[in-house]
């Protein structure tokens, strides 16, 4: 990895966590300062700062990073068993694109290492960077966007933070199988784009449909990749975003939508993005983003490693016959008690890593009543 894309952490984030008692998180992490970068053998958890926000109306971005870590690092660890390291932040390139590839190249060379980046924005733009990362694992990878609006835009307008999903949509290499969206409000896209990401078999829920915020859990089981718009939180719990609105997630939801994200055994990296420190008020929004973060860590110190570490011959196997005669298998895992259903598949299918789908034992409630679960109806869509 380029250690040259990265600067250390300001002297007075070090400062403040020295400042701090024992045990706090920040003391437990390795710190990338001027005395040196860290050593990321034995290291599961990658924290990275980027200074980038030419993706949308720009602003301090250093202000946003410095906020955010004071905050994350004086919350002290749950006896977490991982190792963490703190990069440091990239700082902006002389282009945008500039930053994109040293967010695309440090994402990959720590998925490679076994390393899970968590990436603080910045805009969330970055997210295109950080799927383009997975170009070079050569598969196909789900991603997950935790927002109030899709950002799909159009594919004649620029990469910008409310039209990175049409980039990854539409450009080469394609490496996206499915998109799923948690938390849109339908007010703020437009029907066609509500009726496009049906058309191309994504998931899109509601925030409406994810009151039971235990709802989610199977779709974030299912991603590669969680993107967090700090948007989609209510303004009255982040007021630190230009596009804060007054309904939204709670705080305490996105803490829990962050746990299941680290949770699931397949998220492999982890970002948010969108928080403007200039209008925050009491560094609230700073203080959320810092839980979130600690939910997500939490969560990967949780993690039951059923799937995919295990075989489908470990789990209890349920199978329900539909009017067609056709099986819809289901698994459970006997580690953690989550679902599975399967898309029987030809063995050399591309697509193979997605044929076991995350579900709750409600999808195999409605298959009993000949219900088919939409996830894997569509999923269907794309495998056959």
């Amino acid at each position: 990895m380029n250690v040259e894309f990265f600067s250390p952490l300001e002297n007075s984030v070090v400062t403040n966590i020295m400042s701090c008692p024992a045990m706090v998180l920040g003391k437990l992490v390795q710190l990338h300062t001027e005395e040196g970068f860290p050593e990321l053998s034995g290291v599961k958890i990658a924290v990275i700062g980027v200074a980038e926000s030419r993706g949308a109306e720009q602003f301090n971005t250093y202000e946003g990073l410095y906020s955010v870590r004071k905050e994350l690092y004086q919350l002290f660890s749950g006896g977490w068993h991982v190792s963490i390291a703190d990069l440091g932040n990239i700082e902006q390139g002389s282009t945008i694109q500039d930053t994109y590839f040293a967010v695309s190249k440090t994402v990959s060379f720590l998925i490679k290492q076994g390393i899970i980046p968590i990436i603080i924005g910045g805009t969330q733009d970055l997210t295109y960077a950080n799927y383009r990362g997975y170009d070079e694992l050569e598969q196909t990878v789900n991603l997950v966007s935790v927002d109030s609006r899709f950002d799909i835009g159009t594919s004649e307008e620029d990469l910008m933070s409310r039209s990175f999903l049409s980039k990854i949509i539409m450009e080469e290499p394609n490496n996206l199988f499915n998109y799923s969206n948690i938390g849109y409000q339908t007010f703020f896209n437009s029907q066609e784009e509500i009726q496009l990401v049906d058309k191309l078999y994504f998931d899109a829920y509601r925030l409406g449909e994810v009151k039971d915020i235990t709802l989610v859990e199977p779709i974030l089981r299912d991603a590669d990749i969680v993107s967090f718009d700090i948007g989609c939180v209510r303004q009255s719990d982040a007021p630190g975003n230009t596009n804060a609105s007054p309904n939204g997630f709670y705080g305490e939801d996105a803490c829990a939508i962050a746990r299941y994200a680290g949770i699931s055994d397949k998220v492999t990296s982890f970002g948010v993005y969108e928080y403007n420190g200039a209008i925050d008020v009491n560094n609230q929004t700073a203080k959320l983003i810092a839980q979130i973060i600690w939910y997500f860590i939490e969560g990967v110190n949780k993690r039951a490693n059923d799937y995919p570490f295990a075989s489908k011959e470990s789990y209890e196997k349920y199978t329900v016959i539909l009017d067609d005669d056709d099986p819809l298998n289901f698994y459970k895992s006997d580690r953690s008690g989550r679902w599975w259903m399967e898309i029987n598949l030809i063995s050399n299918n591309k697509h193979k890593r997605h044929a076991l789908i995350p579900c709750s034992y409600r999808d195999y409630e409605e298959a009993l009543k000949l219900k088919i679960p939409k996830r894997w109806f569509k999923a269907l869509q794309k495998l056959a």
